[in-house]
């Protein structure tokens, strides 16, 4: 069996991070995966979490199995956060995941089962996993443009491409912070994308992955509310791994959003069967985190702090290399920079660029140009904007 199994593909950043492992260079920095570090380059345990892990501890409760859902308070709380206190929860529900992969499989599936071999809309650029992950639940792809175009995000290519898009349509938007690009648009091209979707009838897809790290918790979820108050029926897929610091804890959620309470519960009962034979129940730890962290108000409020604060180091890593970039003389580079927000930040570089970078200067990002901002060491930026520099000529 195993002998007639085709060669299947390599995964581009796994293999980049394997790569990496194998250079012997001590001066070379890794910023393939997304994943945040601090000054001294380790991935901390956020205080709140840590806290939240000792009570849960202490309290020793059981380990018998949540159901299909998950852990409903940590769903229950999950929404009110994505949605906020006066948004459309009544016609909303939720199911905890395996991460916001999980999540986004799960609503894939449940697109496909309501409408196979339909179609979805991805970003170009996209986030590396996006088309497999659609693809693997029998939906057909196709991409609209995402891009800078050199004075700002191009709304009207966007915008011209979703025009193409039909009814019962799904569109995958990121809402904050997009991968790999680290362009947004303004919140006027989301009141277009809104009024689209109603007009045409396609159903946006939010993925939700970096939310409070880009402008703020509240004004990186403001494009997903804007959408949620105004369309009938949406999905929305969130992880907890970025800003909760819960990478290995693979913890996040599938929510729905329908015209009635009834559809909406059809669907969720959709979203449980699925996950019973994806992975019947998703672990617990995580999510009793996270709903511990969200319930209780000190731990809550130590928990933005440290995530305001990790912003804010990614903001300054940011602005210090497009400063660095404009004082090589890059000063094209450097704006294009300065306008991005998030982890990741995105070269207008080759494949054969990038490589150079890796070759030359010791510099590992993904091939189409991502870095992750938020794994860079404050110390490295300036060998990080010559070696950009250099390579750009």
């Amino acid at each position: 069996m195993l002998e007639l199994l085709p060669p299947p593909p390599v995964d581009p950043l796994w293999d980049l991070t394997a790569e990496f492992g194998a250079d012997s260079r001590p001066e070379r920095l890794n910023l393939v995966l997304g994943v945040y570090r601090d000054h001294t380059g380790a991935t901390p345990v956020m205080t709140a979490v840590r806290q939240a892990e000792i009570r849960l501890a202490e309290r020793s409760e059981s380990k018998e199995y949540r159901g299909l859902s998950g852990n409903l308070a940590f769903n229950r709380a999950l929404l009110t956060m994505v949605l906020g206190a006066e948004g459309p929860r009544e016609r909303a529900a939720a199911v905890q995941t395996v991460a916001g992969t999980g999540a986004l499989r799960l609503l894939a599936d449940l697109a496909g089962r309501s409408r196979p071999g339909g179609t979805v809309w991805i970003s170009d650029p996209a986030y590396v996993n996006h088309r497999p992950i659609l693809e693997a639940a029998g939906l057909k792809v196709r991409t609209y443009r995402w891009h800078d175009s050199g004075s700002g995000f191009d709304t009207a290519a966007m915008l011209a491409d979703l025009a193409e898009a039909r009814r019962d349509d799904l569109v995958l938007l990121q809402g904050c912070c997009h991968n790999p690009t680290g362009v947004d648009p303004a919140p006027e091209a989301w009141e277009e994308l809104a009024v689209l979707a109603v007009r045409e009838g396609w159903v946006p897809f939010v993925d939700l992955a970096y939310h409070g790290l880009g402008d703020g918790l509240e004004e990186d979820l403001r494009a997903t509310r804007l959408l949620a108050s105004r369309v009938p029926e949406m999905l929305i897929a969130v992880s907890c791994s970025k800003n909760f610091g819960l990478y290995a804890d693979r913890t996040g959620c599938a929510i729905v959003l329908g015209a009635s309470a009834p559809a909406v519960r059809h669907a969720e009962t959709a979203l449980q069967n699925a996950a019973r034979t994806l992975y019947s129940m998703p672990p617990e730890h995580g999510a009793a985190v996270v709903t511990t962290v969200l319930e209780d108000p000190g731990l809550r409020v130590a928990w933005r702090a440290e995530l305001d604060a990790m912003r804010g180091r990614i903001t300054a890593n940011r602005a210090d290399l497009a400063a660095q970039l404009g004082s090589l003389g890059r000063e094209s580079l450097a704006a294009t920079l300065g306008r991005q927000r998030g982890m990741f930040s995105m070269l207008p570089f080759t494949p054969d660029q990038m490589r150079r970078l890796r070759g030359e200067f010791a510099v590992y990002g993904t091939t189409g140009g991502r870095l992750n901002i938020a794994g860079l060491p404050a110390h490295r930026i300036p060998c990080l904007a010559r070696g950009i520099a250099a390579v750009s000529e």
